[in-house]
């Protein structure tokens, strides 16, 4: 699927791990404040090596059959496609109902070499999230996918602009 240009890289469902959520109204909830302070450092600190972008999106349920075409559209809804150097990356969460995507923009996945990189990356959340560890594995994710964008997309030394906002996108 192409979507603005955009490759659509790789879509696993979580394993059995129901008893690491919380079932509440507030989105914000589904994960500690712990592990979302945690989350938005590791994307600024890793977002401070390279001129790449990465964010974030969590929800409870997905809106679609297939999490690979929710974290598409909501790619495009935050506009990540209009990054300068076309390197954005977006991890989407589905808790409740254990999905997640990852989406890379063309000029990253052209980069990294496509679809071995992602599902490498893939695989490790995968591993992650089945021993509970969302903190770990979700920080492992942006580190490793942050220094692909720092291999790539160095930080130049005239002081890397922040295309878009570090913070975590809480949807229904």
């Amino acid at each position: 699927m192409i979507l603005h240009g955009c490759n659509i890289f790789c879509a696993y469902f979580f394993a059995t791990i129901n008893s690491m959520f919380s079932f509440f109204k507030n989105n914000k909830a589904l994960l500690s404040k712990e592990i979302q302070d945690a989350v938005v450092a590791c994307i600024a600190s890793t977002e401070r090596r390279s001129s790449g972008e990465i964010r974030v999106y969590v929800e409870s349920h997905c809106a679609m059959v297939n999490p690979i075409d929710r974290c598409a559209e909501i790619f495009e809804q935050l506009k990540m496609h209009e990054t300068k150097e076309r390197n954005g990356v977006l991890l989407y969460l589905a808790l409740k109902d254990r999905q997640f995507a990852i989406v890379g923009d063309k000029g990253i996945n052209e980069k990294v070499g496509g679809n071995a990189y992602w599902n490498h990356i893939a695989e490790t959340l995968t591993s992650h999230f089945k021993k509970g560890d969302i903190k770990e594995g979700v920080c492992y994710c942006i580190v490793e996918i942050g220094q692909s964008l720092k291999k790539h997309y160095p930080e130049d030394g005239t002081g890397n602009i922040n295309e878009l906002p570090d913070e975590i996108v809480f949807g229904k």
